[in-house]
């Protein structure tokens, strides 16, 4: 397999060729991805380039700075822009969510710190992983059962509040802040706080204080559309019927399933652009910056998680602040460095599937492009 740069690649690398970033891209499709697309900033400069394919049995590389969904690097986004309302006094991090979302009969003791940190205890709308090794699901998702009710619905639309009261149906995880547990329902919860506030939508209101400042022109929060803007690799599921595996598009999705748990769209540029953005302190007093990536056990080894990021020690015990998400059949990666300096983002296509066949390469490869960067 070979690795090549388009034209566009060629104009915009300032960085001499990195034949280490050549290999661990055709390592990771040789591991099971359809198509992966990497770009790096560090000292030696900007570096971007792709390998695999952008369709399954096509010849063209995918799009080196092509659209694709990021799943729950959402979060992060959305943490920030609730850190820019705290910054202006709007929102208290240690208050009560249910003080500003009276109608849903949260748990008093619920704050607006607990939904960023995932230390609620709230029951995640898209199933959960009980302590006891057993399944409690929620709606239907891609990696539930036989994930077929997801394809055959995956048109379908959801509003945010019917994924919020569901949730809140389940019995809660554990009290509000004794423990720590991902669960796309405190992002959702984020979402509606942001709307009550500022009564505008949250599409509206990354706009205007992240999106448009930053100039993220390939960034889009979109809601219930299925559309995806061109140029875009394309992402795949797989499953079986009456024995027989089959293999379907899902590039065009309607994300208001996982809502603010991960429906955005962006590029690696506008990955990069925004983390080096927000840890450069550009967006984000200094104070509220240093809450945001001040580490919180996850039980997790070598990685805690503060207020929509993870803070990651690589094998090497280098500390990076990160977040990655997955939407069936696409995938993004976001690292950098604490101070912003040296950034990797990363897109990949591939074929999922309701058994998550897929999330061994993808942690390997997550942890060979970050030995390899940082």
């Amino acid at each position: 397999m070979s690795v090549t740069l388009s034209d566009q690649d060629k104009s915009t690398t300032t960085a001499e060729d990195r034949p280490e970033l050549r290999k661990a891209l055709e390592e990771i499709v040789d591991s099971g991805f359809v198509g992966v697309s990497v770009r790096v900033h560090d000292e030696r400069g900007e570096w971007a380039g792709s390998a695999g394919a952008a369709e399954l049995g096509g010849a063209a590389k995918p799009p080196v700075n092509g659209h694709v969904r990021i799943g729950s690097n959402t979060k992060t986004f959305t943490a920030a822009l609730v850190l820019q309302l705290v910054a202006e006094g709007k929102v208290g991090l240690d208050t009560a969510v249910a003080g500003y979302l009276p109608g849903f009969g949260l748990d008093e003791r619920i704050t607006v710190r607990m939904l960023l940190r995932h230390t609620s205890g709230v029951f995640n709308f898209s199933g959960e992983v009980l302590d006891d090794g057993t399944i409690a699901l929620g709606i239907p998702v891609p990696y539930s059962t036989t994930g077929r009710e997801w394809l055959d619905n995956r048109f379908k639309a959801y509003r945010p509040q019917e994924l919020v009261k569901l949730a809140l149906s389940r019995p809660g995880r554990f009290e509000p802040g004794t423990g720590w547990s991902y669960s796309n329902t405190n992002y959702v919860l984020a979402r509606l706080l942001v709307e009550e506030v500022t009564g505008r939508s949250l599409a509206e209101e990354m706009r205007r204080r992240i999106l448009g400042p930053l100039g993220l022109s390939g960034t889009v929060v979109p809601d219930a559309s299925p559309e995806i803007p061109e140029p875009h690799a394309h992402a795949y599921y797989r499953y079986t019927d009456a024995g027989e595996p089959k293999t379907v598009d899902v590039t065009r999705q309607n994300p208001s399933w996982i809502s603010t748990g991960g429906d955005m769209i962006s590029t690696t540029r506008d990955l990069h652009t925004f983390i080096s953005s927000l840890l450069g302190g550009k967006l984000l007093p200094a104070s509220l910056l240093a809450e945001m990536c001040a580490p919180h056990p996850t039980g997790i080894p070598d990685m805690d998680y503060g207020l929509g990021v993870f803070v990651v020690k690589t094998d090497t015990g280098v500390t990076v602040i990160s977040h990655n998400g997955a939407a069936v059949g696409h995938a993004a990666l976001m690292y950098s460095t604490p101070d912003g300096s040296k950034t990797l983002t990363a897109a990949l296509n591939c074929v999922d599937d309701a058994d998550l066949s897929i999330a061994t390469a993808f942690r390997n490869a997550q942890r060979r492009l970050v030995n390899e960067v940082f």
